[in-house]
């Protein structure tokens, strides 16, 4: 038999927002990985749009969905059979706060600062021909690579709550 909309429970709802916050408002962050390389093929005067993209998914996607993951997450170890102590809670929750300090202390400081630094490159190009500065490509690649890194944090987590290693 199914189950009635009344015998949902609490945990099953937290549940539901845990992993819906973590698909839309992280999984977001994956596509951002796709954004510069598109737009350098097109044509780099893209890039300010990239980086504005950037912003936007991270202010309004992850780090909202950031907060709603942590706080079902306490909800559910404060309900479920579950202790703050166990290895792959505390892994995970380390991995939340550091994805968060990266949101708000590099991703999206950078993105305001590589916005601004390609905005005005194009500016100073006119309407001639138009190719971002080393500066510009060597500070976006190091943004590329933190994501990488953020991104692969993000797999481990999932990959933590899933298997419950330890």
């Amino acid at each position: 038999m199914g189950t009635s909309f009344a015998s949902i429970t609490g945990y099953e709802i937290s549940l539901w927002l845990h992993i819906t916050a973590a698909v839309v408002g992280l999984g977001a962050t994956f596509a951002e990985s796709i954004l510069f390389p598109v737009a350098m093929r097109l044509d780099p005067r893209h890039l300010p749009m990239v980086h504005a993209t950037q912003l936007a998914i991270n202010r309004w996607l992850a780090n909202p969905a950031l907060l709603l993951i942590i706080i079902t997450g306490v909800y559910q170890v404060s309900d479920g059979n579950w202790e703050f102590g166990d290895g792959w809670i505390s892994a995970s929750f380390a991995i939340i706060i550091v994805l968060g300090a990266l949101l708000g202390g590099y991703f999206i400081p950078a993105d305001k600062r590589l916005g601004a630094m390609i905005s005005a490159e194009i500016a100073a190009a006119g309407s001639g021909p138009f190719t971002p500065s080393e500066e510009y490509q060597r500070k976006a690649r190091a943004e590329g690579v933190v994501g990488a890194f953020a991104g692969l944090l993000t797999v481990v987590a999932i990959f933590l709550m899933v298997t419950k290693p330890f």
